[in-house]
């Protein structure tokens, strides 16, 4: 069912649970209980079995227009399994947690079908992590606005798995290049140059495994390529019980889109290649290049990003961090008051010292 909610609780005391990257296993926020996530999982499978079976036993409701206003927006509404509050949703959505009892909540309906990822990279830094980067980060920056780092709400730094499209593709590629030597000498008077041209032919196959592009038009691509890399050792297999504590998305540019991206990359990474095998020349210029790409296998999975967004002077700044290795990127503003004392702060003391020079 599109609209099943599921509540990841507390086999013991009933707690919300969420998954805890450091020890890999659902913990309880009340007792402390930890579970694997295929205990938990095997559990809510029985639940949300019998749970359909009863679904099926009743009569649909009526159609509601208020939903269908929602609907037509972009937007969904849940009732939280917890406390009974009414979630209103993006599309996409498919975890979050209840504004109002605070429980995680995970869509399961978002993952099913054509939607449901094979892969997930589960979170390894928690949220102190995360904090504590961005602070460093902010750290030795001489002008950024004070106001920024107390008021951009660093607690609201929040953990997102996003989608992404992995592609896997044999490459191979042919170049024609000119390339130039030159050496002079002195002859009485003279500097004499020699140039020499040289016609360079390079060739080669490599392969790609796994080129991440993400799924979301929530996500700037710029970000999320410069978060790269992740180690996909720590690949699992697809389960909604890595979900609760964190947000999570569905896609909402398929496998098609995503691949030109995906292209042009591998195209201008052979290129590099080929250019880079060209050595001991003063120069080299591209004459041609031959470069053909077939795709083997792609891959839909669940990355760990932390986001945090915040405004300054009416305009938007965006932080990720890489969920998985701490890598992280955003733009600071600068505060031109401090720029201009910075400088007054040099320049007053500088003429001081002129003065008593001249």
């Amino acid at each position: 069912m599109a609209t099943q909610l599921t509540n990841y609780q507390c086999p013991a005391c009933t707690g919300p649970l969420h998954f805890d990257g450091a020890s890999g296993k659902l913990v309880c926020d009340f007792c402390g209980s930890s579970y694997d996530t295929a205990e938990i999982e095997a559990l809510y499978a029985q639940k949300e079995a019998a749970a359909e079976t009863a679904a099926q036993n009743k009569e649909a409701p009526p159609p509601d227009s208020v939903w269908s206003e929602n609907e037509a927006a972009g937007l969904r509404s849940y009732s939280c399994p917890s406390c009974g509050a009414e979630l209103i949703c993006d599309e996409t959505t498919a975890a979050t947690s209840c504004p109002y009892c605070g429980n995680p909540t995970v869509i399961a309906g978002q993952f099913s079908g054509m939607q449901r990822p094979e892969l997930v990279l589960p979170f390894v830094l928690d949220k102190n992590a995360a904090k504590a980067a961005l602070k460093k980060y902010y750290r030795g920056k001489r002008f950024l606005p004070n106001a920024f780092s107390s008021q951009n709400h660093i607690e609201e730094i929040k953990g997102v798995y996003v989608p992404f499209w992995l592609f896997d593709a044999n490459a191979s590629g042919s170049g024609l290049y000119e390339a130039t030597t030159s050496s002079s000498h002195r002859n009485g008077d003279y500097v004499i140059t020699t140039t020499k041209h040289y016609d360079v032919r390079r060739a080669g196959t490599t392969q790609f495994m796994g080129v991440p592009m993400d799924g979301s038009t929530k996500m700037p691509n710029g970000h999320m390529d410069a978060i790269e890399p992740y180690d996909y050792r720590a690949f699992q297999p697809f389960s909604t019980a890595f979900l609760p504590g964190y947000m999570a998305d569905k896609y909402d540019e398929d496998a098609d889109t995503c691949q030109a991206r995906a292209h042009s990359r591998m195209q201008n990474s052979v290129s590099s290649e080929l250019s880079a095998s060209i050595t001991g020349y003063n120069s080299v210029s591209t004459l041609s290049e031959n470069i053909s790409i077939d795709y083997t296998a792609k891959h839909y999975a669940l990355l760990p990003v932390w986001m945090l967004h915040t405004k300054w002077q009416g305009k938007d700044y965006l932080f990720a961090m890489n969920g998985q290795t701490g890598k992280l990127v955003g733009d600071l503003p600068v505060d031109k008051r401090k720029v201009v004392a910075w400088f007054a702060g040099i320049s007053v003391p500088l003429m001081i010292l002129l003065a008593f020079l001249l």
